[in-house]
């Protein structure tokens, strides 16, 4: 009974270490999957898709019933002339028509669904990268601060080791009282800023749930995020963002084809059949058909068409002075962010080694303290130091951590 107690307690612990972990990608995950904004697009492109499927049927033969009565009483000779009423009719039809256009303004009706169907896809994948942008920073200023705390109990735990040790060579009589106070004091101290980034990282963490549309309040560790620069050097058509105007230039080119194609001939057939009667005499056999056509030209509309030419030639002229524009931000900020990361390693590289002295300088004064041989002034600074370089070494970190993915965001 015991041993399945055991085995029991060993799941049931080893199942909660799992449940704790969480990771960069499954924030990310939860976030597009939760995203309303996402869900919207995603349904317009279904909406358009059916738009599709109504325009090819509402060139399909349309088949529509009708009827009508009316009756003009004619009381005393007072009433509606007869001549223009006959008194009273009644209809019932059933009418059959058709409208006749060409293929290739079939074609661009349904390129026009097309382009808006590309456009309404190239939406959602910058708002994906939109969102993905914004949860991977809340991400790593979460994990900057989950650092900050981790180095403050480091500290704290150090402190707090020695502490029991400096209270003993204190009553031996091996330092100061004032000397132990002060030590004390530098705890308190140390204590009060772990409490003050817990606090810190409660908030960082809960604002990241927040914006994924996490709905936890258990406050979990999330691991380190894995980011490295994956900025593409391919052809910028290939990018989203550079996607957008070439589906406004394609819309403009077809926007032109459309007004072209409004001014040819339209034609359009009927045919109809039922009851259409004055209710006189041999009212029972007026059951028949009929068939008809139209045909219509626009000849003149006062220049409209030239008017519509002119907007689309400003529509275009004002979508090249756009993409000129953002093709010289694009280039300069993937420069900026390439030389800003670039800086970051060597001053990262800096601080590692700065730390790797200060580190030491720790382990000498523990052992000095030991023996009662180091000041405890000396002991106050080296940990000081230590926490103020731990603390720029995160800062710094994260501040890398950003910058690769401000790079990122513009890869896609």
């Amino acid at each position: 009974m015991k041993y399945f107690l055991n085995l029991f307690l060993l799941f049931l612990t080893s199942a909660t270490c799992f449940a704790q972990s969480k990771t960069l990608d499954d924030y990310l995950q939860q976030a597009v999957k939760n995203s309303p904004l996402l869900k919207d697009l995603n349904n317009q492109i279904l909406s358009a898709q059916l738009d599709s499927v109504r325009i090819r049927a509402g060139f399909k033969p349309q088949v529509t019933a009708s009827s009508a009565g009316m009756y003009a009483p004619v009381i005393k000779g007072y009433g509606y002339a007869s001549a223009i009423t006959n008194g009273q009719t009644l209809n019932g039809l059933i009418t059959v028509s058709k409208a006749f256009i060409g293929k290739d303004y079939l074609n661009a009706q349904f390129a026009g669904l097309g382009i808006q169907r590309d456009s309404l896809r190239n939406s959602i994948n910058l708002s994906e990268q939109d969102l993905r942008r914004t949860i991977i920073a809340q991400y790593i200023t979460a994990y900057g601060s989950l650092q900050q705390q981790h180095f403050n109990q480091e500290v704290v735990d150090l402190l707090s080791k020695e502490e029991d040790l400096l209270k003993r060579l204190t009553r031996s009589n091996v330092y100061r009282q004032s000397d132990y106070l002060t030590f004390l004091v530098t705890l308190k101290q140390a204590q009060l800023q772990l409490a003050q980034t817990r606090l810190q990282y409660k908030t960082d963490y809960a604002t990241l749930n927040y914006l994924s549309g996490v709905a936890d309040t258990a406050i979990v560790e999330i691991s380190k995020p894995e980011l490295q620069k994956t900025i593409s050097t391919t052809d910028r058509s290939a990018s989203i963002f550079f996607k957008q105007y070439q589906l406004d230039s394609i819309r403009l080119t077809n926007s032109r084809k459309l007004i072209d194609y409004s001014y040819r001939p339209k034609l359009s057939v009927f045919a109809d059949g039922g009851y259409n009667s004055d209710l006189t005499s041999q009212y029972y056999k007026n059951f028949g058909t009929s068939v008809g056509f139209s045909v219509s030209m626009p000849l003149y509309d006062g220049g409209q068409r030239k008017l519509l030419y002119k907007k689309l030639s400003l529509e275009q002229e004002t979508q090249r002075s756009y993409k000129a524009f953002f093709n010289n931000q694009y280039t300069q900020q993937i420069n900026q962010l390439n030389q800003q990361i670039s800086e970051y390693d060597k001053l990262i590289a800096e601080i590692n080694d700065q730390f790797k002295y200060s580190e030491s300088l720790i382990k000498v004064d523990t052992q000095l303290l030991q023996t009662g041989d180091l000041k405890i002034a000396d002991l106050i600074l080296a940990v000081n130091n230590y926490l103020t370089i731990k603390n720029l070494l995160t800062q710094n970190t994260v501040s890398r951590l950003q910058l690769i993915n401000q790079l990122n965001y513009w890869s896609r």
